[in-house]
């Protein structure tokens, strides 16, 4: 059973603290090394970032974990834009990992975010780790991207129930995250030394980012 840990907005005291333990989740994860640490410490400054859904949890006073969210867009048939959610880098501490923390952080920005009025988060994951949280099959909700295909990868949730009223939708990823490789291996110098290498996690996330969803 999990510790009771506190959720709080992160400050700026944390922010190093926060892309330290950004880059110990998922280095290695998704591709040799990560970025995600860099995307952690640059989203922070752009106008879709929301501050109110930039969560920490709090373990004996200790950050383990947080959760950033931007602002991002569906548009449908007609032309007509709908603000929504995603969320992104979403990490916790390897050593507290699958003790419950990482559902907690998310439940939480769940409330916050509905009460901020937001009804649609999608996002890009390895739908094993998401659908106990609510998210579906983007096709499910008939959300695509321009292209329009449907990426077994992207998946959505409607925090309030007939948000996406059946029509269809494209979606558009905030600009927040086209970062500037050189400047991420840059800025990746000044973290200690880990070795970049090969894990079979690459290898799921490359099928689960190149599989389609038929009709």
């Amino acid at each position: 059973m999990a510790k009771t840990i506190i959720i709080r907005t992160e400050t700026e005291n944390d922010y190093r603290t926060v892309e330290e333990i950004t880059r110990k989740a998922f280095w290695n994860l998704y591709t040799p090394g990560c970025n995600e640490h860099y995307i952690a410490h640059v989203i922070r400054s752009h106008r879709d970032f929301i501050p109110e859904l930039d969560l920490v949890a709090e373990r004996d006073g200790r950050v383990i974990g947080n959760i950033m969210y931007t602002k991002t867009r569906l548009v449908d048939e007609a032309g007509n834009k709908k603000d929504i959610l995603t969320f992104g880098p979403i990490s916790v501490l390897p050593e507290y990992q699958r003790m419950g923390y990482g559902k907690q952080l998310i439940e939480a920005s769940f409330e916050k975010a509905a009460a901020l009025g937001y009804e649609v988060i999608v996002i890009f994951g390895n739908p094993g780790n998401y659908v106990s949280r609510g998210f579906k099959s983007c096709r499910k909700y008939n959300v695509s991207l321009e292209n329009g295909t449907f990426p077994s990868a992207m998946l959505v949730k409607e925090l309030k129930e007939g948000a996406l009223d059946g029509r269809n939708w494209i979606y558009y990823e905030s600009p927040a995250f086209a970062i500037d490789e050189a400047e991420a291996e840059a800025f990746d110098e000044s973290f200690e030394k880990r070795e970049k290498r090969y894990q079979p996690s690459q290898e799921e996330f490359y099928i689960h980012s190149h599989s389609i969803v038929q009709p």
